[in-house]
């Protein structure tokens, strides 16, 4: 897939700490549990922490109890849905649609959402926009 945002590995450690660099561009995961925006739950908009595209709106983002922020639905074209074989299972990876980051993983488990899924992000990943009040 042809990005939007193209940038040499070099220049995406320019602008990321180490950490969201292994998240983002190494496909790394943060503990379950210890994300800065797991507990996030104010009206705003979720975007890549890469590149700032607009990935998430807040009504989107539900309580899974899986240890990561989940979200039932993705912006419109925000995200691309790769097959994952990695570490012996079978998933969907998710990545920006702008700049190609790991995001985290979807999943068809979610009953409870309009969707059946659930979008299990990293919060390296992302960043949050609170609306204005």
């Amino acid at each position: 897939m042809t990005y939007t945002v193209n940038k040499s590995e070099e220049e995406w450690r320019e602008l990321l700490t180490p950490f969201e660099f292994s998240v983002l561009r190494e496909a790394a995961t943060e503990r379950p549990g210890t994300g800065a925006l797991l507990d996030e739950f104010r009206p705003g908009k979720y975007s890549c922490r890469a590149c700032g595209a607009h990935l998430f709106d807040a009504d989107t983002k539900f309580e899974s109890h899986c240890g990561w922020p989940s979200f039932f639905k993705a912006g419109d074209a925000a995200v691309e849905l790769i097959d994952d074989y990695t570490h012996g299972m079978v998933r969907t990876e998710v990545r920006c649609a702008n700049c190609g980051s790991h995001l985290g993983h979807v999943f068809n488990d979610a009953p409870q959402t309009p969707t059946g899924q659930r979008y299990c992000m990293n919060s390296a990943s992302l960043t949050f926009t609170p609306d204005p009040r």
